[in-house]
């Protein structure tokens, strides 16, 4: 894991062969492997704040088996083991990665700011091992090069009830149609990230070379 990230140019909360032999062993992973038994891939759940907070950390697929969906399909596993087993928590994440972005949004997780995120310490520790964690505590952990998406039961529900709509057809049969307003708008957001991490990234260069002074573009900075 942490050599991916490496390679990423980005970070990720490094935890110890043990700590993840915990979380097989506690039925909070999701292992792929091949009909032969080469490892292919694996994620992680962490519960945070009394299980009020749920993340999927630690999304990891071999160098061979990368590009071919498996990403994806270890995603949606993990998602539905982490719905199952905390079903009330509100399930989030941090990425620089536009591809996780993307399978986050068919999930239904929706973008949000970092205040609506945990506030538990101990998930904040985590970002330390991250190229970009000056920028996370320049920025009094409100933002950074990382989108914040979410997943919230409760909301899911409400939109659910909402933007479904009952259509009967000609012969007879009852249909349900479902429209998400994000996921129709997702090649906007994959602009306007790029934008966010563009200026982010400028702005902290700038500062580092302008006796600390902070560009002031970066005070607009929010995102949905």
């Amino acid at each position: 894991m942490a050599e991916s990230a490496k390679a990423r140019g980005t970070g990720i909360a490094k935890r110890s062969p043990e700590y993840i032999h915990k979380k097989m062993e506690e039925g909070k992973a999701v292992i792929a492997l091949t009909t032969e038994g080469t490892w292919v891939g694996f994620c992680y759940i962490e519960a945070w704040e009394h299980e009020k907070y749920v993340a999927n950390s630690g999304l990891i697929v071999s160098p061979p088996f990368r590009k071919t969906g498996v990403a994806r399909e270890i995603k949606r596993k993990v998602f539905e083991l982490s719905r199952k087993r905390y079903p009330h928590a509100k399930i989030f994440g941090l990425t620089t990665g536009l591809a996780v972005m993307k399978i986050n949004s068919e999930l239904g997780y929706e973008p949000v700011t970092y205040s609506e995120l945990t506030t538990d310490e101990e998930f904040w520790k985590g970002c330390r091992s991250c190229v970009n964690f000056e920028i996370l505590t320049s920025k009094n952990r409100m933002n950074c090069m990382c989108t914040a998406m979410q997943f919230d039961p409760a909301e899911d529900a409400r939109k659910k009830a909402e933007l479904t709509k009952t259509v009967v057809t000609e012969d007879g049969h009852i249909e349900h149609h479902r429209k998400r307003e994000f996921e129709g708008n997702f090649k906007l957001f994959e602009r306007w990230v790029r934008f966010k991490q563009f200026v982010l990234l400028k702005g902290w260069k700038k500062k580092e070379g302008d006796s600390g002074k902070k560009p002031s573009i970066l005070n607009f900075l929010f995102f949905w």
